[in-house]
């Protein structure tokens, strides 16, 4: 796309208050970012310890959880400072994480609450991120608005 198709804003996104709903989503996508970290952390650390039946799988899984927290964790900071790009990794990872909580809702375990309060901020934080506050906050067009005029 050209700057003519697509302008960037000119800092709309910094005028006033940062609305509620964007505050939420954030601290949404952060939250989901910290718990791949701490279940990350804690296969690390089984793995290192010798207590899995494969450490090595342990380890690669825990390496693996960290490495994927970025994307949340990114998207969670480019939400508080109002980046427009940072929509898009925010729900990206709201969808993948719908799968996930469908997967431990089959469980017969202790999974099952795990997978309702993992569908249920995947689908507060999708709400939050389509919300049209939430885009005018991000300075990002709808499809048939108008561009700003200078």
């Amino acid at each position: 796309m050209t700057s003519e198709q697509n302008p960037a804003p000119e800092n709309s996104t910094e005028d006033g208050p940062r609305p509620g709903r964007l505050t939420a989503a954030a601290a949404l996508a952060g939250l989901e970012g910290a718990a791949l970290v701490a279940g990350g952390i804690s296969m690390l650390v089984a793995g290192m310890a010798g207590n899995p039946d494969n450490p090595e799988q342990a380890v690669t899984g825990g390496v693996t959880l960290i490495v994927l927290a970025l994307l949340p964790l990114l998207a969670a900071r480019g939400l508080l400072a109002r980046k427009a790009w940072s929509r898009g990794p925010a729900i990206i990872t709201q969808i993948m994480a719908l799968p996930v909580a469908y997967t431990l809702l089959q469980a017969d375990s202790v999974a099952i609450p795990g997978g309702i309060a993992l569908a249920a901020v995947a689908i507060a934080a999708l709400v939050l991120l389509v919300n049209p506050a939430t885009t005018r906050a991000l300075g990002i067009r709808t499809p048939g608005s108008a561009p700003q005029s200078k």
